[in-house]
């Protein structure tokens, strides 16, 4: 991917219309911006100067609720620098904030449309919390890797569908973990999640590659430019170069593909939480 081309994650609600897109660049601001599923249009949460970790963030089955795992390295501040935070989506203002000051462990999930794991690890502070979520301390994920992304990401792609179905050592510190969900017509949607120490350019330690594969024929289609990818319904959406796309799989492939919105021209501006 261009280095001038914005970075993407986005977090799909589960039963509600909506999404919640996470828009990085430069490399120390972030943004947030809901996304109407129903008409694909986006509405700007608030920037950040600092790192959301998207891979240990999750957004509430309703869509109401975002949970995040953030860094600004503002380590005498009261958040300690990196913190987990709970606020209204598609805004960062924390109605739960739990300072950490490091950055193993942080974030978590959601296990129902008010109730959250947090993924303590080394542990957090409070410095505040809200009636309108609830911690749910018998929650045990499955499937986690490691105290950094994966601890969080893996269970989620679980919870939402997806099927691990290969692992590959290439190297010493170089994994390929390999998972699939089905998509229309008997094609595949392959995700293959990177772990390494030394990523290629423009990437980061853990970073994913896509492909479309047609499980009748075995044909594999290669999709290196997508970041991100998932099913929304009859559709499936993509992050490519800054972009966010969407198209419909046929018998012969992928058709009516359509750019939704390029998020690269997008610039920082100061927004207020509404709350």
């Amino acid at each position: 991917m261009a280095e001038s081309c914005a970075r993407l994650h986005v977090l799909l609600a589960s039963h509600a219309p909506v999404g919640l897109v996470i828009r990085r660049g430069p490399s120390k601001q972030v943004a947030t911006y809901a996304w109407d599923r129903t008409n694909d249009e986006f509405r700007l949460g608030q920037w950040m100067k600092g790192r959301i970790y998207e891979r240990r963030s999750d957004l509430s089955p309703d869509g109401r609720f975002f949970l995040y795992f953030s860094m600004d390295g503002r380590w005498e501040s009261e958040t300690k620098g990196a913190w987990t935070a709970i606020s209204r989506s598609p805004y960062l203002k924390a109605l739960a904030l739990f300072p950490k000051g490091d950055c193993w462990n942080g974030g978590g999930m959601w296990t129902g449309s008010n109730r959250y794991w947090l993924n303590d690890g080394y542990g957090h502070d409070v410095l505040r919390e809200s009636h309108e979520v609830q911690r749910d301390a018998a929650f045990v994920p499955v499937g986690g890797s490691g105290n950094e992304d994966l601890g969080v990401y893996y269970p989620r792609l679980f919870r939402d569908g997806w099927e691990l179905v290969q692992r590959r050592e290439v190297a010493e510190c170089d994994r390929e973990d390999v998972f699939e969900r089905p998509l229309r017509h008997r094609w595949v949607l392959r995700k293959i999640a990177h772990t390494q120490t030394n990523p290629p350019r423009g990437k980061g330690c853990t970073w994913d590659e896509h492909q479309l594969v047609h499980a009748p024929t075995g044909r594999v289609e290669d999709r290196p430019d997508w970041e991100w990818a998932d099913r929304d319904g009859d559709r499936l959406v993509w992050a490519s170069r800054g972009a966010l796309h969407g198209g419909v799989l046929g018998l012969d492939g992928l058709a009516q593909e359509r750019e939704l919105l390029d998020f690269t021209p997008l610039t920082f501006e100061p927004v207020a939480a509404p709350y």
